[in-house]
Protein backbone atom coordinates (compact mmCIF):
# COMPACT_ATOMS: atom_id res chain seq x y z
CA UNK A 1 0.00 0.00 0.00
CA UNK A 2 1.09 3.55 -0.78
CA UNK A 3 -0.97 5.46 2.04
CA UNK A 4 0.30 8.56 2.66
CA UNK A 5 -0.21 9.49 6.98
CA UNK A 6 -2.18 12.09 7.91
CA UNK A 7 -0.46 15.14 9.26
CA UNK A 8 0.21 15.50 12.85
CA UNK A 9 -2.27 18.54 12.39
CA UNK A 10 -4.13 20.34 9.49
CA UNK A 11 -6.02 23.12 8.89
CA UNK A 12 -8.62 22.10 6.15
CA UNK A 13 -10.18 25.24 3.68
CA UNK A 14 -13.62 24.81 1.95
CA UNK A 15 -12.98 26.68 -0.95
CA UNK A 16 -16.50 25.60 -2.48
CA UNK A 17 -17.69 27.01 0.72
CA UNK A 18 -15.71 30.27 0.41
CA UNK A 19 -17.11 31.31 -2.91
CA UNK A 20 -20.73 30.32 -1.63
CA UNK A 21 -19.48 33.18 0.98
CA UNK A 22 -18.77 35.56 -1.45
CA UNK A 23 -22.04 34.81 -3.24
CA UNK A 24 -24.15 35.26 -0.39
CA UNK A 25 -22.21 38.92 0.79
CA UNK A 26 -23.22 39.85 -2.96
CA UNK A 27 -26.62 39.19 -2.55
CA UNK A 28 -26.88 41.56 0.16
CA UNK A 29 -25.34 44.61 -1.36
CA UNK A 30 -26.04 43.77 -4.75
CA UNK A 31 -25.95 47.43 -5.76
CA UNK A 32 -21.90 47.45 -4.56
CA UNK A 33 -19.23 45.89 -6.18
CA UNK A 34 -17.43 43.47 -3.43
CA UNK A 35 -14.16 42.98 -2.34
CA UNK A 36 -12.90 39.94 -0.15
CA UNK A 37 -10.16 41.21 2.23
CA UNK A 38 -7.07 38.51 2.73
CA UNK A 39 -4.68 40.17 4.65
CA UNK A 40 -2.80 38.13 6.93
CA UNK A 41 -2.78 35.16 4.86
CA UNK A 42 -6.03 35.59 4.25
CA UNK A 43 -6.84 35.57 7.93
CA UNK A 44 -4.96 32.29 8.44
CA UNK A 45 -6.49 30.34 5.51
CA UNK A 46 -4.01 31.03 2.80
CA UNK A 47 -4.10 34.39 0.75
CA UNK A 48 -3.45 33.30 -2.92
CA UNK A 49 -5.91 30.32 -3.07
CA UNK A 50 -8.51 32.16 -0.97
CA UNK A 51 -8.07 35.13 -3.23
CA UNK A 52 -8.73 33.25 -6.44
CA UNK A 53 -11.51 31.20 -4.91
CA UNK A 54 -13.32 34.88 -3.93
CA UNK A 55 -12.43 36.39 -7.70
CA UNK A 56 -14.08 33.46 -9.08
CA UNK A 57 -17.35 33.98 -6.80
CA UNK A 58 -17.19 37.61 -8.69
CA UNK A 59 -15.67 39.56 -6.15
CA UNK A 60 -14.46 42.48 -7.83
CA UNK A 61 -11.81 43.17 -5.66
CA UNK A 62 -8.89 41.87 -3.63
CA UNK A 63 -7.73 43.82 -0.22
CA UNK A 64 -4.66 43.48 1.57
CA UNK A 65 -3.43 45.84 4.97
CA UNK A 66 0.15 46.21 3.54
CA UNK A 67 1.71 46.51 0.53
CA UNK A 68 3.64 43.16 0.68
CA UNK A 69 0.72 41.30 1.08
CA UNK A 70 -0.19 42.88 -2.34
CA UNK A 71 2.88 42.14 -4.13
CA UNK A 72 2.71 38.50 -2.86
CA UNK A 73 -0.82 38.09 -4.34
CA UNK A 74 0.94 40.00 -7.55
CA UNK A 75 3.62 37.55 -8.27
CA UNK A 76 1.76 34.54 -7.32
CA UNK A 77 -0.30 35.93 -10.78
CA UNK A 78 -3.56 37.70 -9.39
CA UNK A 79 -4.48 40.13 -11.78
CA UNK A 80 -7.49 42.63 -11.57
CA UNK A 81 -8.39 45.40 -8.99
CA UNK A 82 -6.38 45.57 -5.59
CA UNK A 83 -5.99 47.80 -2.79
CA UNK A 84 -3.69 47.90 0.07
CA UNK A 85 -3.69 50.02 2.83
CA UNK A 86 -1.19 50.00 5.77
CA UNK A 87 1.91 51.79 4.49
CA UNK A 88 4.96 53.37 6.46
CA UNK A 89 7.35 55.80 5.24
CA UNK A 90 9.80 54.39 2.54
CA UNK A 91 7.49 51.30 1.97
CA UNK A 92 7.75 49.98 -1.89
CA UNK A 93 5.44 52.47 -3.55
CA UNK A 94 6.90 52.03 -6.86
CA UNK A 95 6.79 48.22 -6.78
CA UNK A 96 3.02 48.93 -5.94
CA UNK A 97 2.39 51.32 -8.66
CA UNK A 98 4.32 49.53 -11.02
CA UNK A 99 2.21 46.23 -10.01
CA UNK A 100 -1.26 48.38 -10.44
CA UNK A 101 -2.22 48.42 -7.23
CA UNK A 102 -4.60 51.17 -5.49
CA UNK A 103 -2.73 52.49 -2.75
CA UNK A 104 -4.49 54.22 0.03
CA UNK A 105 -2.87 57.80 1.35
CA UNK A 106 -4.43 59.19 4.84
CA UNK A 107 -1.76 62.40 4.93
CA UNK A 108 0.29 64.55 3.04
CA UNK A 109 3.64 62.37 3.88
CA UNK A 110 2.03 59.53 1.93
CA UNK A 111 0.80 62.13 -1.43
CA UNK A 112 4.54 62.70 -1.32
CA UNK A 113 5.49 59.48 -1.70
CA UNK A 114 3.28 58.23 -3.86
CA UNK A 115 3.85 60.98 -6.51
CA UNK A 116 7.64 60.40 -6.01
CA UNK A 117 7.11 56.84 -6.70
CA UNK A 118 4.68 57.51 -9.64
CA UNK A 119 6.93 59.61 -11.73
CA UNK A 120 9.65 57.97 -11.00
CA UNK A 121 8.05 55.01 -12.57
CA UNK A 122 6.59 57.28 -15.08
CA UNK A 123 3.57 55.66 -14.79
CA UNK A 124 -0.34 56.81 -13.11
CA UNK A 125 -0.63 55.80 -9.51
CA UNK A 126 -3.91 54.14 -8.25
CA UNK A 127 -4.72 56.41 -4.98
CA UNK A 128 -7.43 56.04 -2.37
CA UNK A 129 -7.88 58.93 0.24
CA UNK A 130 -8.90 57.70 3.49
CA UNK A 131 -10.94 59.70 6.03
CA UNK A 132 -10.61 59.42 9.69
CA UNK A 133 -14.52 59.61 10.41
CA UNK A 134 -14.38 58.57 13.97
CA UNK A 135 -12.11 55.40 14.25
CA UNK A 136 -8.66 57.06 15.17
CA UNK A 137 -6.11 54.99 13.36
CA UNK A 138 -4.78 55.88 9.91
CA UNK A 139 -7.08 58.20 7.94
CA UNK A 140 -6.86 61.95 7.40
CA UNK A 141 -8.65 64.43 9.98
CA UNK A 142 -11.49 66.35 9.07
CA UNK A 143 -9.23 69.50 9.70
CA UNK A 144 -6.42 68.37 7.30
CA UNK A 145 -8.94 67.13 4.56
CA UNK A 146 -9.03 70.27 2.12
CA UNK A 147 -5.67 70.08 1.93
CA UNK A 148 -4.90 66.47 1.17
CA UNK A 149 -7.95 66.96 -1.18
CA UNK A 150 -6.46 70.04 -2.92
CA UNK A 151 -2.69 68.38 -3.49
CA UNK A 152 -4.64 65.31 -4.98
CA UNK A 153 -6.50 66.93 -7.38
CA UNK A 154 -3.17 68.77 -7.83
CA UNK A 155 -1.15 65.77 -8.72
CA UNK A 156 -4.34 64.12 -10.47
CA UNK A 157 -4.23 67.36 -12.68
CA UNK A 158 -0.11 66.88 -13.18
CA UNK A 159 -0.65 63.34 -14.11
CA UNK A 160 1.23 61.75 -11.27
CA UNK A 161 -2.18 60.05 -9.77
CA UNK A 162 -5.57 58.95 -10.56
CA UNK A 163 -7.87 59.23 -7.38
CA UNK A 164 -9.69 55.81 -7.41
CA UNK A 165 -11.70 56.26 -4.20
CA UNK A 166 -12.74 57.82 -0.98
CA UNK A 167 -12.77 55.62 1.97
CA UNK A 168 -13.31 55.20 5.96
CA UNK A 169 -13.85 52.92 8.39
CA UNK A 170 -16.19 51.68 11.12
CA UNK A 171 -15.10 51.72 14.85
CA UNK A 172 -18.41 49.64 16.02
CA UNK A 173 -20.49 48.59 13.25
CA UNK A 174 -20.32 44.86 14.71
CA UNK A 175 -22.53 47.00 17.99
CA UNK A 176 -26.05 46.90 16.73
CA UNK A 177 -27.25 50.57 17.42
CA UNK A 178 -24.24 51.84 18.72
CA UNK A 179 -23.74 56.00 19.13
CA UNK A 180 -21.28 56.35 17.02
CA UNK A 181 -22.61 54.75 13.92
CA UNK A 182 -24.88 57.52 12.67
CA UNK A 183 -22.04 60.13 13.26
CA UNK A 184 -19.38 58.01 11.47
CA UNK A 185 -21.94 58.01 8.25
CA UNK A 186 -22.75 61.27 8.21
CA UNK A 187 -19.25 62.61 8.36
CA UNK A 188 -18.31 60.44 5.64
CA UNK A 189 -21.00 61.52 3.48
CA UNK A 190 -19.93 65.40 4.56
CA UNK A 191 -16.22 64.38 3.57
CA UNK A 192 -16.93 62.61 0.44
CA UNK A 193 -18.66 66.09 -0.95
CA UNK A 194 -15.28 67.86 0.11
CA UNK A 195 -13.55 65.80 -2.42
CA UNK A 196 -15.97 66.15 -5.11
CA UNK A 197 -15.63 70.03 -4.21
CA UNK A 198 -12.28 69.88 -4.28
CA UNK A 199 -12.31 68.55 -8.60
CA UNK A 200 -11.83 64.69 -7.21
CA UNK A 201 -14.30 62.54 -9.25
CA UNK A 202 -13.55 58.50 -7.58
CA UNK A 203 -14.44 55.52 -8.77
CA UNK A 204 -15.46 53.91 -5.89
CA UNK A 205 -16.34 55.36 -1.82
CA UNK A 206 -16.49 52.31 0.49
CA UNK A 207 -17.19 52.67 3.59
CA UNK A 208 -18.88 48.86 4.99
CA UNK A 209 -16.94 46.38 6.60
CA UNK A 210 -18.19 42.92 6.92
CA UNK A 211 -20.90 43.98 9.61
CA UNK A 212 -21.85 46.97 8.19
CA UNK A 213 -22.99 44.95 4.76
CA UNK A 214 -24.87 42.25 7.13
CA UNK A 215 -26.74 45.12 8.92
CA UNK A 216 -26.37 48.59 7.42
CA UNK A 217 -27.21 49.06 3.50
CA UNK A 218 -27.59 53.01 3.86
CA UNK A 219 -23.26 52.35 4.05
CA UNK A 220 -23.35 50.02 0.80
CA UNK A 221 -22.09 52.67 -1.25
CA UNK A 222 -20.19 51.50 -4.32
CA UNK A 223 -17.93 49.28 -3.13
CA UNK A 224 -17.82 46.95 0.59
CA UNK A 225 -15.33 45.28 1.79
CA UNK A 226 -15.67 41.92 3.27
CA UNK A 227 -13.54 40.35 5.63
CA UNK A 228 -13.74 37.68 8.20
CA UNK A 229 -17.27 37.21 6.84
CA UNK A 230 -15.91 35.73 3.10
CA UNK A 231 -13.79 32.62 6.12
CA UNK A 232 -17.93 32.13 7.13
CA UNK A 233 -17.27 33.57 10.76
CA UNK A 234 -19.81 35.67 11.84
CA UNK A 235 -18.18 39.44 12.59
CA UNK A 236 -20.01 39.88 16.08
CA UNK A 237 -21.97 37.08 17.92
CA UNK A 238 -24.55 40.38 18.68
CA UNK A 239 -25.55 40.06 14.80
CA UNK A 240 -26.10 36.60 14.64
CA UNK A 241 -24.58 33.21 13.54
CA UNK A 242 -22.69 32.26 10.81
CA UNK A 243 -25.74 30.78 9.26
CA UNK A 244 -28.29 33.58 10.16
CA UNK A 245 -26.45 35.43 6.83
CA UNK A 246 -26.22 32.12 5.01
CA UNK A 247 -22.20 31.96 5.60
CA UNK A 248 -20.24 28.55 6.16
CA UNK A 249 -17.05 28.62 8.39
CA UNK A 250 -14.65 27.60 5.47
CA UNK A 251 -11.67 26.05 7.85
CA UNK A 252 -11.88 23.07 10.05
CA UNK A 253 -8.90 22.52 12.03
CA UNK A 254 -7.73 18.80 13.04
CA UNK A 255 -5.25 16.71 14.79
CA UNK A 256 -4.02 12.85 15.42
CA UNK A 257 -4.00 11.80 18.80
CA UNK A 258 -0.29 11.38 20.31
CA UNK A 259 -1.04 9.51 22.68
CA UNK A 260 -3.86 7.51 24.50
CA UNK A 261 -2.81 5.77 27.60
CA UNK A 262 -4.78 4.97 31.15
CA UNK A 263 -3.83 6.71 34.62
CA UNK A 264 -4.63 6.15 38.07
CA UNK A 265 -6.82 8.46 40.10
CA UNK A 266 -4.77 11.28 41.73
CA UNK A 267 -2.17 11.50 38.70
CA UNK A 268 -1.11 15.68 37.52
CA UNK A 269 -1.53 17.07 33.64
CA UNK A 270 0.73 19.04 32.67
CA UNK A 271 2.84 21.96 33.87
CA UNK A 272 1.89 23.29 37.41
CA UNK A 273 -0.69 20.24 37.97
CA UNK A 274 -3.59 22.73 37.31
CA UNK A 275 -5.36 19.46 36.73
CA UNK A 276 -5.66 16.02 38.46
CA UNK A 277 -7.20 13.00 37.76
CA UNK A 278 -10.77 12.44 39.88
CA UNK A 279 -10.42 8.57 39.40
CA UNK A 280 -8.55 6.24 37.33
CA UNK A 281 -9.46 7.55 33.66
CA UNK A 282 -8.11 8.08 29.70
CA UNK A 283 -6.27 10.53 28.65
CA UNK A 284 -5.39 11.85 24.99
CA UNK A 285 -2.49 13.94 24.01
CA UNK A 286 -3.45 16.75 21.22
CA UNK A 287 0.22 17.61 19.18
CA UNK A 288 -0.64 21.27 18.94
CA UNK A 289 0.31 23.96 21.51
CA UNK A 290 0.10 27.44 21.76
CA UNK A 291 2.84 27.61 19.29
CA UNK A 292 0.63 26.36 16.98
CA UNK A 293 -2.19 29.24 17.44
CA UNK A 294 -4.01 27.43 20.39
CA UNK A 295 -4.73 30.23 22.77
CA UNK A 296 -2.56 29.47 26.47
CA UNK A 297 -5.54 31.39 27.81
CA UNK A 298 -8.18 28.75 26.99
CA UNK A 299 -6.47 25.89 29.34
CA UNK A 300 -9.09 24.42 31.40
CA UNK A 301 -11.96 25.58 29.09
CA UNK A 302 -11.10 25.19 25.26
CA UNK A 303 -13.35 22.44 23.51
CA UNK A 304 -11.76 19.57 21.63
CA UNK A 305 -14.41 16.77 19.78
CA UNK A 306 -12.64 13.29 20.44
CA UNK A 307 -14.36 10.20 20.15
CA UNK A 308 -17.69 11.35 19.44
CA UNK A 309 -18.26 13.99 22.46
CA UNK A 310 -16.62 17.25 23.43
CA UNK A 311 -14.05 17.24 25.68
CA UNK A 312 -12.67 20.28 27.34
CA UNK A 313 -8.65 21.22 27.57
CA UNK A 314 -7.48 19.76 31.18
CA UNK A 315 -3.85 21.49 32.53
CA UNK A 316 -2.01 23.72 30.86
CA UNK A 317 -2.03 24.20 26.99
CA UNK A 318 1.77 23.39 26.65
CA UNK A 319 4.34 25.39 23.35
CA UNK A 320 3.49 21.69 21.34
CA UNK A 321 0.47 20.13 22.83
CA UNK A 322 -2.59 19.65 25.68
CA UNK A 323 -4.63 17.05 27.12
CA UNK A 324 -8.34 16.09 27.39
CA UNK A 325 -9.54 13.37 29.65
CA UNK A 326 -11.83 10.82 28.03
CA UNK A 327 -13.35 8.97 31.19
CA UNK A 328 -13.81 5.57 30.18
CA UNK A 329 -14.18 6.25 26.48
CA UNK A 330 -12.01 4.36 23.72
CA UNK A 331 -9.57 6.32 21.44
CA UNK A 332 -6.60 5.34 19.83
CA UNK A 333 -3.04 7.29 18.61
CA UNK A 334 -4.22 8.37 15.25
CA UNK A 335 -7.58 9.67 15.92
CA UNK A 336 -8.84 12.44 14.99
CA UNK A 337 -9.53 15.48 17.19
CA UNK A 338 -11.38 18.24 16.05
CA UNK A 339 -10.71 21.77 17.78
CA UNK A 340 -13.20 23.92 15.52
CA UNK A 341 -15.14 23.32 11.86
CA UNK A 342 -18.65 24.59 10.50
CA UNK A 343 -19.91 22.17 13.29
CA UNK A 344 -21.53 19.30 10.87
CA UNK A 345 -19.97 16.75 13.12
CA UNK A 346 -20.83 18.44 16.01
CA UNK A 347 -17.78 20.17 16.74
CA UNK A 348 -16.60 22.68 17.91
CA UNK A 349 -16.74 26.34 15.86
CA UNK A 350 -13.84 28.86 16.30
CA UNK A 351 -16.95 31.03 18.18
CA UNK A 352 -17.24 28.59 20.86
CA UNK A 353 -13.13 29.19 21.29
CA UNK A 354 -12.89 32.57 20.97
CA UNK A 355 -15.11 32.41 23.82
CA UNK A 356 -13.17 29.82 25.87
CA UNK A 357 -11.03 32.35 25.11
CA UNK A 358 -12.41 35.89 25.91
CA UNK A 359 -11.56 36.71 22.81
CA UNK A 360 -13.00 37.14 18.71
CA UNK A 361 -13.56 34.63 16.52
CA UNK A 362 -11.26 36.46 14.00
CA UNK A 363 -8.32 35.94 15.95
CA UNK A 364 -8.39 32.01 16.66
CA UNK A 365 -8.47 31.59 12.93
CA UNK A 366 -5.66 34.25 11.80
CA UNK A 367 -3.42 32.76 14.79
CA UNK A 368 -3.50 29.52 13.49
CA UNK A 369 0.45 28.93 12.79
CA UNK A 370 2.50 27.83 10.22
CA UNK A 371 3.76 24.36 11.53
CA UNK A 372 0.00 23.26 10.75
CA UNK A 373 -0.17 22.78 6.98
CA UNK A 374 -3.26 24.31 5.08
CA UNK A 375 -4.68 21.56 3.03
CA UNK A 376 -7.40 23.49 0.58
CA UNK A 377 -10.69 21.45 -0.89
CA UNK A 378 -12.90 22.04 -2.97
CA UNK A 379 -10.24 23.92 -6.06
CA UNK A 380 -11.51 24.56 -9.32
CA UNK A 381 -9.70 22.08 -11.96
CA UNK A 382 -10.20 25.43 -14.34
CA UNK A 383 -9.57 28.99 -12.96
CA UNK A 384 -11.97 30.15 -15.20
CA UNK A 385 -13.80 27.17 -16.21
CA UNK A 386 -17.68 26.68 -15.14
CA UNK A 387 -18.19 24.84 -11.56
CA UNK A 388 -17.04 20.86 -11.80
CA UNK A 389 -15.38 20.94 -8.40
CA UNK A 390 -12.84 18.62 -7.72
CA UNK A 391 -14.28 15.53 -5.53
CA UNK A 392 -14.10 16.14 -1.89
CA UNK A 393 -10.92 14.83 -0.41
CA UNK A 394 -11.53 11.62 1.90
CA UNK A 395 -11.49 13.25 5.27
CA UNK A 396 -14.03 15.68 4.04
CA UNK A 397 -15.90 12.81 2.67
CA UNK A 398 -15.89 11.24 5.99
CA UNK A 399 -17.15 14.19 7.48
CA UNK A 400 -19.63 14.75 5.45
CA UNK A 401 -20.98 10.89 6.14
CA UNK A 402 -21.03 11.37 9.86
CA UNK A 403 -22.78 14.48 10.09
CA UNK A 404 -26.16 12.95 10.41
CA UNK A 405 -24.82 10.72 13.44
CA UNK A 406 -23.18 13.48 14.98
CA UNK A 407 -23.37 13.18 18.89
CA UNK A 408 -24.05 17.01 18.85
CA UNK A 409 -22.18 18.85 22.03
CA UNK A 410 -22.16 15.65 24.02
CA UNK A 411 -20.25 15.73 27.08
CA UNK A 412 -17.51 13.77 27.82
CA UNK A 413 -17.43 11.78 31.33
CA UNK A 414 -14.76 14.04 32.86
CA UNK A 415 -14.17 17.53 31.27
Amino acid sequence: MNETPMPRARAVVDLAALRANVRALRAHAPRAALMAVVKSDGYGHGAVPCARAARQAGAAWIGTATPQEALALRAAGDVGRLMCWLWTPGDPWRAAVEADIDVSVSGMWALREVVAAARAARLVARVQLKADTGLGRSGCMPADWPELTAAAREAETGGAIKVTGVWSHFACADEPGHPSIAPQLALFGEMSEQAALAGLEPEVRHLANSAALLTLPEAHFDLVRTGIAVYGVSPSPELGDPADFGLRPVMTLAASLASVKRVPDGHGVSYGHHYVTPAETTLALIPVGYADGIPRHASGTGPVLVAGKWRTVVGRIAMDQFVVDLGDDKAEAGDEALLFGPGDRGEPTAEDWARAANTIAYEIVTRIGTRVPRVHTGVRASENGEPGENAASAESAAHAANAANAENKSTGSAT
